[in-house]
Formats: C-alpha cells, structure tokens, sequence
C-alpha cells in the first residue's frame, strides 16, 4: 500500500466481507471512517500531538492482507507464552484475526461474557453497538481501525460479576509486511470486576508488520478494571494503539504499559471521569535500543468532583533510540477536590540517546491538588561509585542500577506471572541481564 487511495481501495474490496457488514449501523460507522481516514491521512510532525512521532513514512510503507490462522510460529509464540503462565482464559489473534484452536476460556461466572468480537457481531450485535464508539474519535488511525476493524475481543460483564482468572488477549504477528486492525470491546457494568491482559508478540518475521489496535472501556459505576499490556512484537514491526475508557461513578481503573518491542510504538491512552469519586492508575516502562522510537501519549479528563489520578511513566533509552513521553491532565471547571500526580522519569544509557518529557497540567477548577514532574538523565555517578567500591565491576554496576530505575514500574504490576515476564522481558535486554534473575 503505497498511499491513500491505497488503503481506500483496500476498504472497497474488503468491506463487504468485514465481520458484521450486513449491519446498517456498523456500515455507516465504516463509511464514515474511511472517508475521515482519506481527509485526514496519516498523521505528521506538523501536528500538536505527533510533533515528535510522524507516520508519514507509511504513505510509502507496503503492507499485505494476512489470512490469519495458527501457523507454526504463532502456534510456538502461544505455546511458549501459556507455559509461562496457564491460568486465565486465552484469546489468540493471529494477523488480526481470531485463531479458535489456540484459543481457550475457562468457565466463566453467570453474566461473564468473553469472546471473539467477529462472533459478538453475530450473536449480540446490539450490545456490540453500544460499546462500538464512533468514526470520529481518536487520530487517523482510530479512524483506520474504526474502517477495517474485523475482529478482536469481545467482554461484557454484567453488573456484580467478577472474574478471579485474568483474560489474556494475545496479537501474533506472524506473516510478513502484513496489517491488522483489532478492535477490542470491554464493557463491565456496575460494580464488575477484571483484568484484561493484551500480550503483543511477534512470528520471528524479518519483514515489517503493522498492527494498528484501539482497545474501548467502559467502566460502570464502582466497577475496577485493570488493563495490562506488555508490547514484544518483532524488530521490524510498527505498532500503533488507542486505549480508550470512559469511567463512571467510583470506578476505578489501573492501566500497566510495557513497551519493549516494535521499531516504532504509538501507545494512546485516554480515560474520562464521567462520574464523581473515580480512581485512575496510569504505569509505564519503557526500553529501546538501536534506532527504535516509543511515544506514550495520554490524557486524564477529571470531569467530576473527587477525582483521583497517579500517572508514573520510566523510559530507558540506549544507543540511538528515541523515547517519547507526552501526558496531559485536565481538571474541568467543578471538578473540585481533584487529587492528581503525573511524573516521567527517563534514563539514557548512550550519548546519542534522546528523550522528550511533556507533562501538562490545565485546571479550572478550584480547591484541587495536583502536581506534575518530568526528569531525563544518565546513571547516578555516585551510586556507581558506591557499588563498584563494594567489589562491583562497572558493567555490572550499570546493569543493577538500570534494573532498579525500572523496578519501581514493575512492581507496581499486581498481577505476579505478567510482572515476572516483564522483569524477565527487560533483564534480557540488558547486557549480563541473566545475572541478576535473582532480583525478580
């Protein structure tokens, strides 16, 4: 695909065989969407929120269609990933499309619902509707997604019902210079209890793959969602995603980023609290190497009174890599006893390495306390002193220091098997990693 009528070909000879096409409403959203996508394109430096991430080299960029499927590479990326961790219900996407006989859910309580969203748009269009969203949200890319979305994942929790296991949605990019576009619906009503796992891998591919993905919740009433997302897919991959949430009265919502793979990752994670009392926790760690590029972009909507929000994000950025951070909290007028903290901490192991920290804070109210921070720096001088003085080589040193910079996000990640694959993720990233196992 080589431009935007490109794509827009591809949206005409695919739409008839979208999952739910026979849908009118589901049509008009499509419609709609592309023509946004063909107005808009994809996004530059020139605008406000991509000035340090521009996609305008996917304009000429060729990216195929993918049969999806469990190929063999899929097959030993699931398996390796359930050995580590078997509990929970598993649903597999393999090139954006659902892979039934990887997958496998668990028995679920009454009023649990967890499924593929090709099936949902079958079964229960009308719910699917409700949480669908628009064709004009988020940036391009929403918009893309909103157009060619066919499948992803599919969970509606009725009001009270809690699931215990973690659901785990696992993305496998497995066929070179393909695109996928999942779109994942969760809908928990009040006082519903999960954890969301979004696990992204890649097939071992030497070619490029995209993976443009927008994740929707809905947050009822005293409802507790933790979203957690650990980002490994191939060298050579772009990964774009929109997490999107809409938080009503005194819910609360957790959301773990780990961004470790991609040779460009775009993490978009926006919440509302449309209710009073709402509670929003947004971590994040980051590490790239080489010439990769990370950009977290989020946004915190305090709409209510008695709102809270801690947001705690740490890159580590070596060689010539470049890692962005980009946070904005908005407190609207009446939104009064507002409790919000936001701070960014990155460390740079390469003189050639880059960093850009834009924490922002916009308050119209009043009787609020908030508070904003944002640091880029290399390893403490005097710490390295102080371990090498204790029988450490520098190396070493180095290594445990990097490590304990991260520690602070990873242990911030309730859930223990997904906090020791991170850990796990990150210690073989970093050389003599394997020494300090012991530390998970």
């Amino acid at each position: 695909m080589s431009d935007i009528d490109t794509w827009l070909g591809v949206f005409r000879t695919r739409a008839a065989s979208l999952s739910g096409a026979g849908l009118p409403w589901l049509a008009a959203i499509r419609q709609r969407a592309i023509e946004r996508f063909a107005d808009e394109g994809w996004p530059t430096q020139r605008m406000d929120h991509w000035r340090h991430t521009s996609l305008a080299f996917l304009g000429q960029a060729s990216f195929d269609e993918a049969s999806g499927g469990d190929s063999a590479a899929a097959q030993a990326a699931v398996a390796k990933l359930r050995g580590e961790d078997d509990g929970g219900h598993w649903l597999v996407f393999v090139d954006g499309r659902y892979a039934a006989a990887l997958s496998q859910v668990g028995a679920l309580p009454a009023g649990a619902s967890v499924g593929a969203l090709s099936e949902a748009l079958a079964a229960q269009p009308e719910r699917v509707q409700a949480a669908f969203g628009s064709a004009d949200s988020g940036a391009s890319p929403v918009a893309l997604n909103a157009a060619l979305a066919t499948d992803g994942a599919f969970v509606h929790l009725a009001r009270g019902t809690a699931l215990e296991a973690p659901i785990h949605l696992v993305f496998v990019a497995s066929a070179p210079n393909a695109a996928s576009h999942p779109r994942n619906l969760v809908v928990a009503e009040a006082g519903a209890q999960a954890t969301i796992v979004e696990h992204w891998l890649g097939g071992g591919a030497a070619a490029a793959s995209l993976s443009n993905a927008v994740t929707r919740i809905e947050a009822g009433a005293d409802a507790r969602i933790t979203h957690v997302k650990l980002q490994e897919e191939d060298q050579q991959a772009v990964h774009l995603a929109a997490i999107e949430v809409a938080q009503a009265r005194g819910s609360v919502f957790g959301s773990h980023s780990l961004s470790f793979g991609a040779r460009l990752a775009r993490h978009d994670i926006v919440t509302r609290f449309e209710g009073e009392g709402c509670e929003v926790l947004l971590n994040g760690l980051y590490h790239v190497d080489g010439r990769r590029h990370v950009d977290h972009h989020t946004r915190i909507d305090h709409l209510q009174p008695r709102g809270t929000s801690r947001e705690f994000y740490r890159g580590i950025v070596d060689e010539a890599a470049r890692g962005v951070f980009a946070g904005r909290i908005v407190v609207a007028a009446g939104a009064m006893r507002t409790d919000a903290i936001q701070r960014t901490d990155n460390l740079l192991l390469s003189p050639r390495a880059e960093a850009d920290a834009r924490p922002e804070l916009e308050i119209y109210a009043d009787d609020v306390k908030c508070a904003h921070g944002a640091t880029v720096g290399q390893i403490d001088e005097a710490s390295l002193f102080y371990l090498r003085s204790r029988g450490i080589d520098e190396p070493h040193a180095r290594n445990l220091l990097t490590y304990a910079f991260a520690a602070e996000a990873l242990a911030r990640i309730g859930l223990a098997p997904l906090r020791r694959r991170a850990a796990a993720t990150l210690r073989a990233r970093l050389p003599g990693g394997e020494l300090m196992e012991e530390l998970s």
